[in-house]
């Protein structure tokens, strides 16, 4: 099987990087590297990490496992730190991982095993056990937390995730598993975007996004999380449509016109299908941050993004709607 680097991003993860190094080097298919990138961290969490890396090949004698550290003086955010760690990893597929997960043994093993069996494949990710602090299993996954439905599976596997992920993004960074060929497309990655939703998306351009419906880590939910699983609830919904909504539609319609014209630098005319698509979201997005304070003067643009079904297609359909009506400016 084809050798796999991990790209490893940590800032202040002395807590629990050393459980999450020790099933990194322990996997059924131990990987060729390990690549930290730390973020200016104030606590020991390199040495912690060196220190269970030494240990797990002690463990396991003959354990043949590169450790590269990077040390970030001045912190450079998620996004700027995976790309960092990411540019520094030399073998054909690379692994994400955050500091305070815990991958299962056979992660690696699994993954790459699909890749050997796809070559058009460029980014498999997978679902995730969430575990508390202590690392006991909440009895919930990370594709049940996020509401994945069983269209949006399907749609993936026929190979349309650029649709999926138009609308809303599914593949956790701590779960992918891409080709390093797919950095030559996806780099620099643009600050509007999140490391993972920018790998993804780039990805399912050529359609070589797929997943695998297993968890193959758990994925820790704790108050420090800088990402972590949403957590649904009735209670949670009516909030929101009362939260102010602040910049987050233009936030959002930066987001879209950073891949618009991404897609307009590709040459090949299969792109244009794709092209369109993008455009509408930018359309719908740039409709979003234009909506007037008053409530009643939006019913009619709003209504009219619902009857164009850009709603449905681009984010959560009759609920978006409605909360576009009544949340606060």
């Amino acid at each position: 099987m084809t050798d796999v680097s991990v790209a490893l991003c940590t800032h202040n993860g002395a807590r629990f990087i050393g459980e999450q190094i020790r099933s990194i080097c322990l996997q059924s298919r131990p990987p060729a590297e390990i690549v930290l990138s730390d973020d200016a961290s104030t606590d020991d969490g390199v040495a912690v990490a060196q220190a269970a890396w030494q240990a797990s090949r002690i463990e396991r004698p003959g354990l043949d496992i590169r450790l590269e550290v990077l040390r970030n003086a001045t912190a450079l955010g998620v996004t700027r730190n995976f790309q960092q760690a990411v540019s520094a990893c030399r073998s054909p597929l690379i692994a994400l991982s955050d500091q305070d997960d815990v991958w299962d043994a056979d992660r690696l093993e699994a993954m790459s095993r699909v890749f050997s069996a796809r070559d058009d494949l460029l980014l498999l990710h997978s679902d995730a056990r969430l575990i508390d602090e202590a690392g006991r299993d909440l009895d919930r996954s990370l594709f049940g937390a996020l509401g994945l439905r069983a269209s949006e599976i399907s749609c993936i596997h026929e190979g349309r995730a650029f649709d999926v992920l138009l609308r809303r993004n599914l593949a956790t960074g701590a779960t992918i598993v891409f080709r390093r060929e797919l950095l030559q497309r996806a780099s620099p990655f643009p600050a509007e975007w999140l490391h993972d939703e920018w790998l993804a998306v780039i990805a399912s351009i050529t359609g070589g996004v797929d997943v695998l419906e297993r968890a193959t880590i758990g994925y820790r939910q704790h108050a420090a999380n800088q990402v972590g699983a949403p957590q649904g609830s009735v209670l949670r919904l009516v909030r929101k449509l009362w939260t102010a909504r602040g910049d987050s539609h233009d936030r959002r319609a930066a987001r879209a016109r950073v891949l618009c014209d991404r897609l307009a630098a590709e040459p090949s005319p299969a792109i244009a299908p794709l092209q369109r698509k993008a455009n509408e979201r930018l359309s719908h997005e740039l409709a979003r941050a234009a909506l007037p304070e008053g409530r009643l003067a939006r019913l009619r643009p709003v209504l009219g993004e619902l009857v164009r079904g850009r709603y449905a297609r681009f984010g959560y359909g009759v609920r978006g709607a409605v909360r576009d009506l009544l949340e606060p400016v």
